[in-house]
């Protein structure tokens, strides 16, 4: 070798490994991603023991049939999550390390020996504190209301608890159902989409600003120029002023709650007096919704899909059997038949569909 082009080899050796020590590159067996906060995280290329305080996440372990890799789980799914205990009726065994959302038992956490935490972008304090303590990576990830970024998610658990083959089965069947609704709600111009505003999390004024399953169904989210509360969040809080400013045509009503549970209904808006110039109360079209329960379910976001545009496009025909059809989307994820009958049956949400009642 000439010595020009051997101190130029050289020199490139040098960089290629200061780079691989300085952590640019993943180390072979690893799997670097960007996670809901913008951090470079490194995971092993196969976990088998996962500490899991993202609701969202553990459904979507469950779809790609990895929940024996769940070691342990926050509170929520295992005490209060009424579709996490129909859907992985075992969660109520797992051992509970999180408690308040933003709190975890280090000690215990350590004692399972997890090769990967995953934590929910909303609790920054959580994962801060959990990255600097633990000696496994934790990443925050969230779908925060977008389609894409929850396909995104099941292709990187799909891929680390080699499961692909399951991962990608799941994303061409969700693919192939929001083609549907897209074909079938995407011809209307935006001046003829139903403006829309999410009355969320048992309150007139949270609401997301970034809900897609809107959007899919032909309608305009009003809330989508608003600012979050908080990096990693989902959520804006408006005023009263604010909400009627926007006067949305159609005021939708977070219902994924047990009906004893919801702190706020269709009735109580429509019986607001503060609310009476809004146009959706006007003419009385306050509906429920599903909504986020803790973030996400991959079959849920298709079934509530479905139900809005039918809610949109009246006439329209969408789904003429929504409760089969629920059925039918939740046993292709979760492999039992009547899982969205459970649902419905749960949080009384047959009355929901202008179709005949079961």
């Amino acid at each position: 070798m000439r010595p020009k082009y051997k101190r130029i080899f050289v020199l490139w050796l040098a960089v290629f490994f200061l780079t691989l020590s300085s952590g640019l590159l993943p180390a072979r067996g690893q799997v670097a991603i960007k996670d809901s906060l913008g951090r470079q995280v490194k995971i092993p290329a196969r976990v088998e023991r996962i500490v899991c305080l993202q609701p969202e996440l553990l459904r979507i372990l469950v779809a790609l049939e990895q929940k024996d890799r769940v070691v342990a789980v926050d509170r929520f799914p295992a005490r209060y999550d009424h579709l996490m205990k129909i859907i992985f009726p075992e969660v109520v065994n797992l051992p509970v390390v999180s408690v308040s959302g933003e709190d975890a038992n280090v000690e215990r956490i350590l004692g399972l020996r997890p090769d990967l935490v995953l934590v929910s972008p909303s609790e920054l304090n959580l994962s801060r504190n959990l990255s600097r303590k633990l000696n496994c990576p934790v990443v925050s990830l969230s779908s925060n209301g977008h389609l894409e970024r929850l396909l995104e998610e099941i292709q990187i658990l799909s891929r680390i608890t080699a499961s692909e083959t399951r991962g990608q089965e799941i994303k061409n069947y969700m693919l192939s159902w929001i083609e549907f609704l897209r074909q079938k709600t995407g011809g209307r111009l935006k001046s003829e989409r139903p403006r829309v505003y999410l009355s969320f999390w048992g309150s007139l004024l949270r609401t997301p600003v970034s809900y897609e399953p809107v959007e899919l169904a032909g309608g305009y989210n009003l809330a989508g120029r608003f600012r979050t509360i908080h990096e990693g969040s989902d959520t804006a809080v408006l005023n009263i002023e604010a909400l009627l400013a926007l006067d949305p045509d159609i005021i939708l009503v977070h219902g994924n709650y047990l009906p004893e549970e919801r702190l706020l209904t269709p009735e109580v808006i429509l019986s607001d007096e503060r609310l009476q110039t809004i146009k959706a109360v006007r003419e009385r079209k306050v509906y429920y919704t599903f909504g986020f329960w803790y973030w996400w379910d991959p079959a849920l976001v298709l079934v509530e899909g479905l139900y809005l545009s039918d809610l949109f496009n009246p006439g329209a025909e969408i789904w003429s059997e929504p409760i089969k059809t629920g059925d039918d989307i939740f046993a292709f994820f979760y492999g039992q038949p009547g899982l969205f009958s459970q649902l419905c049956a749960k949080i009384k949400a047959y009355d929901w569909f202008n179709k005949e009642r079961p």
